[in-house]
């Protein structure tokens, strides 16, 4: 079974009816959902993403990448180079339940939380567990800018149902997510677009462990060359499939392209045992 781990539902940029469509053409059989957490994201120049890229993947650059994608505005919005985009304190968990609901052979669930929001984590992991289709919790650090040990008092409800916890970190403490390792061994956790932002640095520190697994989404935070280093240092069992849809690279129909990373997996990885791993049998171990 092929499953994309990582998709924002925000029907604002790609309608439920075109999400399915892309499935089916692209031969994806299950996605799992997240709130969409900020306004649609305005078009990014493929320059910028590049050169964005560039910097994160070099250490001794890395500082300006903080520069150009970390900026917030007091209010916790996102400067971006020509505009400001809206983050939400508490995403909103609810249409991830009706979507999987409404289609439960095609969608599962992470509930998202956040520490610095209004919701408490704990108590909005227990109103959402128990619905069909939820497999886990999503945090992002790095946008609701908090460092991940806040995370612990849910993360420790997490990690006792057996669940993972998939979260985005960003740089410097709130990148920081070795306290969730340390103190919760036992925790199952899937770092975000391929351990962005510090790559290879974070890899050597996951790397054997494992209650740990990188997301190979994210077309721009990810190109190829970057996702076959990860996968060829960390190994193929801790690495899995997502698109970090609906942002990124479109289709013909200027809708986003579902299938873009799965395709960029099979060209990296033609051998079918080690696609079959990262498309699908490591994130089902991982929810089973």
């Amino acid at each position: 079974m092929i499953i994309d781990c990582h998709y924002h539902l925000d029907e604002r940029v790609q309608p439920l009816e075109n999400l399915l469509l892309k499935m089916d053409q692209n031969g994806i059989e299950k996605t799992a959902l997240m709130p969409n957490m900020n306004d649609p994201i305005p078009h990014t120049p493929e320059f910028l993403l590049k050169m964005m890229r560039f910097f994160l993947t070099h250490r001794s650059l890395r500082g300006l990448a903080k520069k150009l994608a970390a900026k917030f505005t007091p209010e916790g919005d996102l400067i971006l180079p020509k505009d400001i985009l809206t983050i939400y304190k508490d995403p909103e968990n609810g249409p991830i339940a009706e979507t999987i609901a409404a289609h439960p052979d095609r969608f599962l669930g992470w509930i998202f939380v956040n520490p610095r929001g209004q919701n408490d984590p704990v108590d909005e992991y227990e109103e959402w567990k128990d619905h069909e289709g939820y497999i886990g919790v999503k945090a992002h650090p790095f946008w609701h800018q908090y460092p991940p040990k806040e995370l612990l008092p849910v993360a420790e409800k997490v990690a006792a149902a057996g669940k993972p916890l998939l979260i985005h970190v960003g740089f410097d403490s709130h990148g920081d997510f070795l306290p969730l390792i340390e103190e919760l061994p036992e925790l199952k956790q899937i770092l975000a677009h391929t351990g962005f932002p510090e790559y290879a640095d974070t890899w050597k520190l996951v790397r054997g462990r494992s209650n740990v697994w990188l997301d190979l989404s994210a077309d721009a935070y990810v190109n190829a060359k970057t996702a076959r280093a990860a996968v060829d240092y960390v190994g193929v069992d801790q690495c899995l499939f997502g698109s970090d849809g609906p942002y990124g690279a479109p289709s013909d129909d200027e809708l986003f392209d579902n299938g873009l990373i799965k395709r960029r997996i099979e060209k990296l990885f033609p051998d079918e045992g080690i696609q079959k791993k990262l498309l699908g049998d490591n994130f089902s171990h991982i929810i089973s």
